[in-house]
């Protein structure tokens, strides 16, 4: 989200990020890394560390995002692959976990990074001045 409110600065240091999302810098570079290698975000082989998006946010979903550096949002293993248990078939919480990777899914799907930035816009204009300086 910090890259997409930035971007029209051109490359952004990871410091600077990591400074206003309140996170830190080593822990920003193990994020970003997975996004550089799928070409999400190109880094510059400056010693800041300066990223920037490759696509337009309107381009970038979410599940895209999440996937990369999270990887799967399933809690179960059985539910992407039913023969880690004997019992999967038979078995009606991974029902319910199917259904709510279905439901995570498709919120996450029908989300782009653009999208996002425009929800926490939409919040830091009905919070006021407080939250854009938290925010941004």
């Amino acid at each position: 989200m910090n890259l997409t409110c930035h971007q029209r600065k051109g490359l952004i240091p990871l410091r600077d990020i990591a400074r206003r999302q309140e996170i830190l810098l080593h822990y920003l570079e193990h994020l970003i890394k997975p996004l550089i290698v799928a070409g999400i975000v190109r880094s510059s082989r400056s010693p800041a560390g300066d990223v920037q998006l490759t696509k337009p946010p309107r381009e970038i979903k979410l599940s895209e995002v999440i996937r990369l550096v999270e990887g799967s949002i399933i809690p179960v293993e059985c539910v992407d692959n039913p023969e880690a248990c004997s019992r999967s078939e038979l078995c009606a919480a991974r029902d319910v976990w199917a259904e709510f990777e279905r439901a995570v899914s498709k919120v996450l799907e029908s989300t782009t990074l653009k999208d996002f930035v425009e929800r926490q816009e939409r919040k830091e204009q009905a919070e006021g001045p407080t939250a854009r300086k938290r925010g941004k």
